[in-house]
C-alpha cells in the first residue's frame, strides 16, 4: 500500500488479479486515505464504507476493474438502497433509490467498488462544488480554490490520492471544468455514448453525460470500454465503436489536422496563463509533427447562450416540480439554493416554442461544426479562461445569482459549447503556473472519441503527468 499512488485503476486491478493485493486491502486503504485528507478538500458528501465491505465480501464481478475502489457522483448514478441528493437540502432525506441506474449496473460490472459519494453543487448548476447542503469543497492544489464543478468532488478525491478514477457527470463542462482545476484527464463522451437510464431518457435535453475523472488515459479509455453501449429503450445511440478504446488509447494517431483558437465564442477575456498553455499545447502539437491552423469557431453565441439556458432551466424545473408533485407539496423558495430557484422562475416565462428554437439553434451549431471538423480532426482550445478561482463567488447559495451567472460566463466560455453539439471533448493536464494545474481543451467530431483516445495517448507519453499530484496527496 506505500505504492499505492504509483498505480491507476488499471495496474490495481491487475494487483487484485495476480493476487498481489486483495480487495479488501484495497478498500480500506481507500477508506484511510478518505479519511486522513477529506477534512482538507470537503468532497466525500457519504461514506458508504459499509456498502463496499459487503459488495466484496459478497463476491465481486470478473470485471476489468475487479477489486477497485470507485466512488459515485452524488448525480447521474443511482444506487439501490442509497440516496442521490444531487447537492440539494431538499432530496437529502428523500427516499434510497429502488435499483441502480444503468451506469452503476455496469460500473458493478466490472468490479469497481462503490464506497461512497463525491460532492456537487445543487443540482450540478455550478462550475464550483459549493451548496448550502455540504458547504465548499476545496482544491487539493490549493484548498482556497475551487475544485470546479460540477464534479468537483469527484476531481478532489482523485488528485487528493484517494481513488485513481471517479465518476462524474457533464452537461455544461462538468467533467472537463475539475479535471483542469485539478490537474487531471476529464473525458466528455459523445452524446448518448453512455447510457443515462432507466429513470431519464437523456439529461437536460441532451446537453448531459456521464463518465469518470482520471489520472491516466487507460483508466478513462477502458471505463468506457466497459461502460457504453446502448441500452433497452434508450431514444437514441451513439455512432458504433470500431475497436475498444484502450486498444485506441495505444494508437498512434498518425498525422492530424487541428485547428486551434483562444478567443471563445462570448468574448470573454482569457487569463495570460490558460493563453500560454495554450500556445504550448499548440507547439507540442506541432513539434509531434501534425498540421496546426489556426480557426475560429462558427455560430451566434447570443442563439447558443439561449438555448443551454432554456434547456438547463426547463429541465431543472421540471425536475423540481416532480419532487413536489411525488411529496403531495408545493417546492418553495425556501427549500432550494437561489440559483436553482432562478432556473424555476426564469423557466416559468419559457414557452414550448422556446424550447423548439433551443433544440434548433444546438443541431444548427452541431452541423457548423460538422463542418470544421472536415477540415480539422481537432480543435484545441484552453480549458478554462482562467485558472481555478478563489471560493465563494459561484455558490449555488449565492445572494446575487446575477454575480453567480457573469462569473459563470467568464470562467467557462469554452465547455459548453460541445455539449450542445454532442461531441466528445476532453481537458488534457499539459500545463501548470504558479503551482496550479491549467487544462488544454482537445474536442473532435460527433462519435470520433477514438481520435481523441489515440492523441491523448501520445500526449501524455510526450509529457507525462501522472505523477504530478499536490502535496496532500503524497
Amino acid at each position: 500500500m506505500q505504492n499505492y499512488l504509483s498505480h491507476d485503476a488499471t495496474s490495481l486491478a491487475a494487483l487484485v488479479a495476480s493476487g498481489d493485493v486483495s480487495p479488501h486491502e484495497l478498500l480500506e486503504e481507500a477508506i484511510t486515505r478518505a479519511e486522513a485528507r477529506d477534512g482538507d478538500i470537503n468532497a466525500v458528501s457519504q461514506r458508504l464504507y459499509d456498502h463496499g465491505r459487503a459488495a466484496i465480501d459478497a463476491g465481486l464481478p470478473d470485471g476489468p476493474f475487479r477489486g477497485v475502489p470507485f466512488l459515485l457522483k452524488d448525480a447521474s448514478g443511482e444506487l439501490e438502497g442509497h440516496v442521490t441528493a444531487h447537492g440539494a437540502r431538499l432530496l437529502a432525506q428523500s427516499a434510497p433509490a429502488a435499483a441502480d441506474s444503468t451506469l452503476v449496473t455496469r460500473y458493478k460490472a466490472a468490479g469497481l467498488v462503490i464506497f461512497g459519494r463525491t460532492t456537487t453543487p445543487e443540482f450540478s448548476l455550478a462550475a464550483s462544488t459549493e451548496t448550502s447542503l455540504t458547504g465548499a469543497t476545496r482544491n487539493p492544489w490549493d484548498t482556497t480554490r475551487t475544485a470546479g464543478g460540477s464534479s468537483g468532488g469527484a476531481a478532489a478525491v482523485v488528485a487528493a490520492g484517494i481513488v485513481p478514477a471517479s465518476h462524474g457527470s457533464d452537461g455544461g463542462g462538468s467533467i472537463r471544468i475539475p479535471a483542469s482545476c485539478c490537474g487531471l484527464y476529464g473525458f466528455k463522451p459523445s452524446r448518448a455514448r453512455v447510457p443515462a437510464g432507466p429513470l431519464i431518457g437523456e439529461g437536460w435535453g441532451s446537453l448531459s453525460c456521464a463518465h469518470v475523472l482520471t489520472r491516466s488515459v487507460r483508466d478513462s479509455a477502458a471505463m468506457l470500454d466497459a461502460t457504453h453501449g446502448m441500452a433497452p429503450g434508450d431514444p437514441y445511440c451513439a455512432p458504433p465503436v470500431a475497436r475498444p478504446y484502450a486498444e485506441e488509447a495505444r494508437t498512434d494517431p498518425g498525422r492530424l489536422r487541428i485547428g486551434w483558437h483562444i478567443p471563445p465564442m462570448n468574448g470573454a477575456e482569457v487569463a495570460p496563463t490558460c493563453r500560454e498553455a495554450t500556445h504550448d499545447a499548440v507547439a507540442l502539437l506541432e513539434s509531434l509533427g501534425h498540421e496546426i491552423e489556426e480557426v475560429t469557431l462558427p455560430g451566434s453565441t447570443e442563439h447558443l447562450q439561449r438555448a443551454i439556458w432554456v434547456l438547463v432551466a426547463s429541465n431543472v424545473a421540471r425536475n423540481i416540480h416532480a419532487i413536489g408533485a411525488e411529496r403531495d407539496q408545493i417546492v418553495t423558495e425556501a427549500d432550494v439554493d437561489p440559483v436553482t430557484w432562478r432556473a424555476v422562475t426564469d423557466a416559468a416565462s419559457m414557452t414550448a416554442e422556446d424550447y423548439a428554437k433551443a433544440l434548433y439553434h444546438i443541431h444548427q451549431q452541431s452541423r457548423l461544426m460538422a463542418d470544421l471538423h472536415s477540415r480539422h480532426d481537432v480543435i484545441v482550445s484552453p480549458t478554462l479562461a482562467t485558472p481555478p478561482v478563489k471560493l465563494g463567488v459561484q455558490r449555488t447559495d449565492t445572494d446575487d445569482v446575477d454575480a453567480y451567472h457573469a462569473a459563470l460566463a467568464n470562467f467557462t466560455p469554452f465547455t459548453q459549447l460541445h455539449n450542445m453539439t454532442g461531441a466528445p471533448s476532453v481537458s488534457v493536464p499539459l500545463y501548470w503556473a504558479g503551482g496550479l494545474p491549467i487544462g488544454t481543451m482537445l474536442s473532435a467530431d460527433f462519435g470520433r472519441e477514438d481520435i481523441l483516445f489515440r492523441l491523448s495517448g501520445q500526449l501524455e507519453q510526450a509529457r507525462p503527468w501522472f505523477d504530478r499530484l499536490p502535496p496532500m496527496a503524497g
